[in-house]
C-alpha cells in the first residue's frame, strides 16, 4: 500500500493535538497519593520499556501469517504506566492494494474509527499507543513506516511505538519482535522537510540514528503459561501395544525446521541485498543529475551577478549611475537542493540485509559442520 494512503488513514483517525492555551482549573477529582506516580498524566515519565501480551503477540503472527507478502500492518493498543507502555491488545488494519489513495485513507479511517467505537462500547482498551508491521529479512526502512510513525509520535501522548516482525525469522522458528521510535534529531529534520546534505550534518542523521530501540518483554499470565505447558507435556497413546516411539503422543507435533540448512533463505536474501544495491546507485545517480543542474544555475547566476558588477563599475568610473541590481532568484531557477532521505533509507536497507544474511550465513555454516561430523564425512 502507497504510503501516503497509510499515513493520511492513521492521520484522520488519530486526535488531533491540542493547540496550547491558558490551563484551566482541574475538575476531576484528585489521584491518591499511591498512584500519582505510576499515573503519568503529563507524559513527563520517559519510556523506558514496552510490554507486550501474549495474545497480542498470537495476533500478530496469526495476521502476519494469513497476509499476503509484508502488507500486514495494524493498530496496537494498551496504556503507558510508570515508564512501561503496556499493549493488551490489537487489531488488523485493511489492504488495499492498487486502489486510489484518497478512497484507501477514507476507508481504513472509516474501519478504524468502528473498530474503536466498538471497543469502547464492550469496555475494551481503545486507546492507540503505536502500530504493528510485518517485514521479511529485517529490512523495514521505508518511506511509508516512516510518515505512520511520524504521525504516531505528534498526536499521540507518550508518541506510540512501531513493533516490527520478522517473517522470515519466524519461518525459522524464531518469534522476533523489535519497538522502535523516531528519534528527536530525525522528527526534528522531518518537521521542516529539509533533508538536504546540511541538514543531514548539522542533525547528525545516518540510516543508524533514524530511529531508536525500546527495550521490548513479553508478558503471559498464569493461565496461558499453564495451557502451554499442557500442550507440551506428552500423553499416553490411546493405542494399545503400541511401539515405544509411538507409546506418547503431544498436542504439539514436532518441528524440525531447526535443522534446516537454510540456502534457500540466503540465495533470496543475496537477491534483495542486489536489488537494494541497485535501487540505491539509481537514487544517486538521480541526485547526482540533479546536482549538476543545481550547479550550472548557480554558475549562470554568479557569471550574471560578476558582469553586473563588471557594468556598474565602468559606468561609475564614466560618471554614470550604477544599473539597478535585479533579483538573481527571478532571473534564474535555482532548484532546491534533492531530499537525501531516500538513498538513507535504501542504505538503511542495505545494512539489514547484510546483518540478516550475516546471521543466516553464520547459522548455517555452523549446521553444515554438525551435519559433516554426525555423517562422519
Amino acid at each position: 500500500m502507497a504510503a501516503t494512503s497509510m499515513a493520511a488513514a492513521l492521520a484522520a483517525s488519530l486526535p488531533a493535538p491540542q493547540a496550547a492555551s491558558v490551563p484551566a482549573a482541574p475538575t476531576y477529582e484528585a489521584i491518591p497519593a499511591s498512584m500519582s506516580k505510576a499515573v503519568d498524566i503529563e507524559a513527563e515519565i520517559p519510556l523506558t520499556c514496552v510490554q507486550i501480551d501474549g495474545l497480542v503477540v498470537t495476533k500478530i503472527l496469526k495476521h502476519s501469517r494469513e497476509a499476503s507478502s509484508t502488507t500486514a500492518h495494524g493498530l496496537l493498543l494498551g496504556l503507558d504506566l510508570d515508564g512501561t507502555l503496556e499493549i493488551s491488545n490489537s487489531f488488523p488494519l485493511p489492504n488495499h492494494a492498487g486502489d486510489d489513495d484518497d478512497k484507501t485513507s477514507k476507508s481504513i479511517a472509516r474501519y478504524q474509527a468502528s473498530m474503536l467505537r466498538s471497543l469502547k462500547e464492550v469496555q475494551a482498551d481503545d486507546s492507540v499507543v503505536g502500530f504493528y508491521q510485518a517485514t521479511t529479512l529485517g529490512a523495514f526502512f521505508n518511506q511509508s513506516l516512516i510518515d505512520s510513525q511520524a504521525i504516531h509520535q505528534d498526536r499521540l501522548r507518550h508518541g506510540g511505538v512501531v513493533i516490527v516482525h520478522d517473517l522470515s525469522q519466524t519461518a525459522q522458528g524464531n518469534a522476533y519482535f523489535r519497538a522502535f521510535r523516531l528519534t528527536n534529531a530525525f522528527l526534528d529534520a522531518y518537521k521542516k522537510a529539509n533533508f538536504s546534505t546540511t541538514s543531514l550534518i548539522s542533525h547528525r542523521l545516518t540510516f543508524s540514528t533514524i530511529l531508536e530501540e525500546i527495550p521490548l518483554k513479553i508478558r503471559t499470565n498464569a493461565l496461558l503459561s499453564s495451557f502451554l505447558g499442557t500442550l507440551a507435556e506428552p500423553s499416553p497413546s490411546s493405542v494399545q501395544n503400541a511401539p515405544p516411539e509411538s507409546a506418547t503422543t503431544s498436542a504439539i507435533t514436532p518441528s524440525f525446521s531447526n535443522l534446516d540448512l537454510g540456502t534457500a533463505g540466503l540465495a533470496r536474501n543475496l537477491e534483495q541485498i542486489i536489488e537494494s544495491i541497485d535501487a540505491y546507485r539509481t537514487e544517486e545517480g538521480n541526485l547526482a543529475y540533479l546536482g549538476r543542474q543545481i550547479g550550472r544555475e548557480k554558475a549562470r547566476a554568479e557569471a550574471y551577478i560578476s558582469k553586473r558588477k563588471e557594468e556598474n563599475a565602468a559606468r561609475i568610473a564614466q560618471g554614470l549611475a550604477p544599473l539597478p541590481e535585479e533579483d538573481v532568484q527571478r532571473l534564474f531557477k535555482i532548484p532546491a537542493e534533492p531530499s537525501r532521505l531516500e538513498s538513507t533509507l535504501l542504505l538503511g536497507q542495505v545494512d539489514a540485509f547484510a546483518k540478516s544474511l550475516e546471521g543466516s550465513a553464520s547459522t548455517g555454516l555452523v549446521k553444515m559442520y554438525a551435519a559433516k561430523a554426525s555423517s562422519g564425512i
